[in-house]
């Protein structure tokens, strides 16, 4: 894989200490060299070790967890609540020397990781004896190492400042994703990785709702977006996936020689859709390979992740030639020591580089027999016919880390011990959280407020709207605030009523000409049992959790998977007074959907005690009088039971 992309029949390889120092025929070889050590290689190839361009190596301890679900389920309804609960150093370094064993024995030498505790992974890293770029995350909210963006920072400054310089490690810094960040955070990071000098890894336009929101956030999508930030200037970045970009980003992206971190199996299990990177090649884009992480690929085989990205290359152009297998190699070998900025060291077998190199059986049934008359035919046997188990030696910065398909530097027996451990104790915690919905919630209910409410109320059917006129204009009543609401609620119910139920609100504000002007989105955890009624009239209910909707509706069907959704649609008049000093909401409704007759009248308080309780009811029964409002006009159902 050097420059004239030499394929050298009967070949060698001679290294010294952790260098290459000549490769050519083995003849040559042998008349030049002893070793002490020697691999015999016959029937076999020998080539550079494979580059995984992109991944979250600790996830391994996460593989398999929650499959078939839309990105955003997948990352914020499973992943991230497990994360809060688990990720700690100790899990970091388990879960990175379980995928220093896989990535071993799949014949990858070297990877680029962005996840929590780096310093962690580092350790784990250098013991297993593998090359690795090691991003420590920045997000805008708190993430399992880190209160805040500006710990993260401060931790990423300190991994630098104590790995720098390291033979296997490069330490640096990866703002998670333009959604995931601020304009600040993603500034602040590339200045940090321009002070030291690193490149930097970041997430680009995975997926189409990215794009989307971006533009509605800010006008733009995101390439261009991220540009303006400043992050792109004077910095080596190495952006993964970018599925949804257009000609115009990957002309920003050719012009800051941005690399691409191809993804093709993740992209493929989570729906992302397909890269456009036979696009990107032919302008010019350094497009490396990588599997991503663990849990939503799910494994870390190279040589899987570079047949299918030769295979979907050839589909949207329908064109057999495009993207062929020679190149493929390149981009998990020489494209990827690119993208890690690694490139002066290795990638290839040439005198002077690092020796990462490995040596794949040439062999096996699934690749017999061998058309000989062909040079070029090794690439289309590695890319299309080979299998990661076909590695039988690995070796890294000169070590020997599997000879034989045994793995010299990783206790196997202990890692699949301790991994089971920690499957267990993940699997407890979801087993308990998927039987209770407001567990589940909780869970993806991050940076909210969450409150237990009780709340006295009484709802009435209305022949005449213009009484309440009566209770707003009453000398012992002031008005705070009137609004006009159009209300979509959505409930979620599961068979065993004991679980409570969700509702999904959205308010659209309208404004005197009818027009939306305002949006919210809310939550709301409930049971269906009444805590008290009093006189035959008022209702005690029990609120549990309250909190901002920051997904939606389809985010939260998925989810939940509830036994029975029902929806409900009403138009909604809302006043807050005080009446004697005391706070309530009057609400007129008229319901839409479903189609109800007239209007019903709601009028509510918070409460915190039984006597508060009791006296709030009583005030309600008052206020009910001043409006003329006969007891047989009331009812206890709720919308949904009518």
């Amino acid at each position: 894989m050097n420059d004239a992309r030499e394929v050298i029949p009967d070949g060698a390889v001679a290294i010294r200490d952790h260098v290459i120092v000549a490769v050519g025929r083995r003849a040559d070889l042998e008349a030049r060299y002893t070793a002490d050590e020697r691999l015999e290689c016959r029937g076999h190839y020998i080539l550079p070790g494979l580059i995984n361009a992109h991944t979250h190596v600790p996830m391994t301890l996460l593989r398999g967890l929650a499959d078939d679900l839309r990105l955003d389920v997948w990352l914020m309804g499973y992943i991230m609540p497990v994360e809060r609960e688990f990720v700690s150093p100790e899990f970091c370094r388990m879960g990175t020397t379980l995928a220093c064993a896989e990535m071993i024995r799949g014949g990858v030498t070297a990877f680029a990781d962005m996840y929590y505790f780096e310093a962690d992974i580092a350790a784990a890293t250098a013991a297993a004896g593998l090359r690795a770029l090691l991003c420590e995350s920045i997000l805008k909210f708190p993430a399992p190492d880190a209160a805040t963006y500006e710990d993260s920072l401060a931790l990423t400054r300190d991994f630098i400042q104590a790995w720098r310089g390291h033979p296997l490690i490069t330490p640096t810094v990866a703002p998670h994703a333009p959604y995931s960040n601020t304009e600040e955070t993603l500034r602040r990071s590339g200045d940090l990785a321009r002070e030291f000098g690193l490149p930097l890894m970041i997430h680009i336009a995975e997926t189409r709702r990215e794009v989307d929101d971006n533009l509605a956030a800010y006008g733009k999508t995101v390439v261009p977006w991220v540009k303006d930030t400043g992050l792109l200037n004077d910095n080596r970045v190495l952006m993964a996936h970018c599925v949804h970009v257009d000609e115009h980003e990957m002309r920003i992206m050719h012009k800051h020689d941005v690399s691409v971190a191809h993804c093709p199996s993740a992209n493929l299990k989570l729906a992302s859709g397909i890269a456009p990177i036979t696009q990107m090649l032919e302008m010019g884009i350094n497009v490396a390979i990588g599997t991503d992480g663990p849990a939503s690929n799910n494994d870390l085989d190279m040589f899987e992740e570079m047949r299918l990205a030769a295979l979907l290359a050839k589909v949207a152009p329908h064109n057999p030639t495009a993207l062929p297998a020679k190149q493929a190699l390149w981009m998990a070998t020489r494209g990827g020591a690119k993208a890690l900025g690694l490139e002066a060291i290795t990638g290839s077998l040439e005198a002077g580089k690092y020796a990462d190199v490995i040596v794949v059986d040439a062999q096996p049934m699934h690749n017999t027999p061998h058309f000989d008359f062909n040079p070029e035919a090794v690439y289309s046997q590695l890319v299309y016919a080979a299998h990661s188990s076909d590695v039988r030696h690995t070796v890294c910065h000169g070590q020997v880390l599997m000879r034989d398909r045994r793995l010299l530097t990783i206790d196997e027996t202990r890692l699949r011990e301790q991994a089971a451990s920690y499957a267990e104790n993940v699997g407890r915690f979801l087993t308990v959280r998927e039987g209770n919905p407001l567990s589940k919630l909780v869970g993806v209910a991050v940076d909210v407020e969450r409150s237990e409410s009780f709340e006295v109320q009484v709802k009435a059917r209305l022949e005449d709207s213009s009484v309440v006129e009566n209770l707003l204009s009453h000398p012992d009543t002031e008005v705070m605030r009137s609004v006009h609401y159009r209300q979509y609620d959505t409930y979620f119910l599961f068979d065993n009523p004991a679980q409570g139920r969700v509702r999904y609100r959205e308010d659209d504000k309208i404004d005197g000409a009818g027009n939306v002007v305002g949006v919210r989105m809310r939550l709301t955890y409930t049971s269906d049992k009444k805590e008290r009624v009093f006189d035959n009239m008022a209702v005690l209910s029990h609120s549990r959790f309250i909190a901002p909707a920051s997904h939606p509706l389809r985010f939260y069907q998925e989810y939940f998977q509830a036994s029975t959704e029902k929806t409900l649609r009403k138009e909604r008049r809302r006043w807050r007074v005080l009446h004697q000093g005391v706070l309530f909401f009057v609400n007129v409704d008229r319901l839409i959907e479903p189609d109800i007759p007239g209007l019903f009248l709601e009028i509510k308080s918070r409460t915190w005690s039984a006597s508060d309780a009791e006296l709030k009811a009583t005030m309600i029964h008052d206020m009910l009088k001043l409006m003329g409002i006969p007891p047989e006009a009331i009812t206890r159902q709720e919308y949904l039971e009518m």
